[in-house]
C-alpha cells in the first residue's frame, strides 16, 4: 500500500546518520530493536488512566518508533557499507515478526483499556498469517509480496491508536460506546484493525502468489527426475 513508499523517504532522511554509523555492526541495529520494542510493549500493556497512562501510553509510542527507525536503519546501512547478509536479512525478518505479536498481545492483555486477550490472540495469528505469506513468497519465488493491509500500515496505525488513548487517558475520556461487551476506543479498534487487516492481507497476497507462482512455472518450471533412469546399476 502508499505507507510502503515511506520506505524511501526514511532513506532520504536517514542517509546523514548511515553515514555516521559506517563502523557500526548493522545486526547490532537489528538486535537493539527488540529490547526497544519490548520497553514498549511492556507500557501498553500497563497504562491506565489519568496524567500516568498518558505518560505511558506517550512512552511507549515513542519506543515503538524508535523500534521502528533502527528496524529502517539496519538495512540501509548494511547496503551503505555493502554488509548485506542473508543472516541479516533472516534476523531482521523474525524479530519483526516477534515484535508484531508482542505489542498486539500487549495492547490486548491491557485490562484497563481492553483485556479480551482472546480477541488479541486472534488478531495476533490473523496478522502472522498476512505476514507469512509476504515472507514465504520471497522464499519461493524470490520476490517479496507487500499487498494488501501491511506491516508499515499497522504500525502506523497503532501509533496513531496509542497517542489517541494518550489524550483520552490525560482528559479521563470514556470510550465511545460497548459493543458486545467491548468498550470502543482507540485500543480495541486498533485490535479489530489488525485481526482484519491480517485476514484480508492474507487473502490479497495468497490471490497474487498464486497467479505469479503459476506464471513462473510456465516459464521456469522445476527440475524433476521422472524422466531419469534410476535403476541401480551397481554390481550385484
Amino acid at each position: 500500500m502508499a505507507l510502503e513508499k515511506s520506505r524511501n523517504l526514511f532513506k532520504k532522511f536517514s542517509d546523514p546518520l548511515v553515514s555516521k554509523l559506517e563502523g557500526v555492526n548493522p545486526a547490532t541495529l537489528t538486535w537493539l530493536t527488540l529490547p526497544t520494542g519490548l520497553a514498549s510493549a511492556w507500557l501498553m500493556m500497563e497504562a491506565g488512566t489519568g496524567e500516568q497512562g498518558a505518560m505511558m501510553f506517550v512512552g511507549a509510542a515513542i519506543l515503538m518508533a524508535a523500534a521502528m527507525a533502527l528496524d529502517g536503519l539496519d538495512g540501509n546501512l548494511a547496503r551503505a557499507t555493502g554488509n548485506v547478509t542473508r543472516w541479516g536479512d533472516y534476523l531482521d525478518h523474525t524479530l519483526d515478526r516477534v515484535l508484531d505479536v508482542v505489542w498486539i498481545l500487549a495492547i490486548g492483555y491491557n485490562a484497563v483499556w481492553f483485556g479480551h486477550v482472546e480477541l488479541a490472540w486472534a488478531a495476533a495469528m490473523f496478522a502472522m498469517f498476512g505476514s507469512y505469506l509476504g515472507t514465504q513468497a520471497q522464499a519461493v519465488a524470490g520476490s517479496r509480496n507487500y499487498g494488501g493491509f501491511s506491516r508499515a500500515d499497522r504500525m502506523v496505525l497503532t501509533l496513531v491508536a496509542l497517542l489517541s488513548a494518550a489524550v483520552m487517558a490525560y482528559l479521563d475520556s470514556d470510550g465511545w460506546g460497548v459493543w458486545n461487551g467491548i468498550e470502543i476506543n482507540p485500543i480495541s479498534m486498533i485490535i479489530a484493525i489488525s485481526g482484519i487487516g491480517g485476514i484480508y492481507t492474507f487473502v490479497i497476497r495468497f490471490i497474487k502468489a498464486r497467479a505469479d507462482l503459476q506464471s513462473l512455472d510456465k516459464s521456469k518450471p522445476l527440475s524433476t527426475t521422472k524422466d531419469k533412469d534410476t535403476v541401480d546399476e551397481r554390481p550385484k
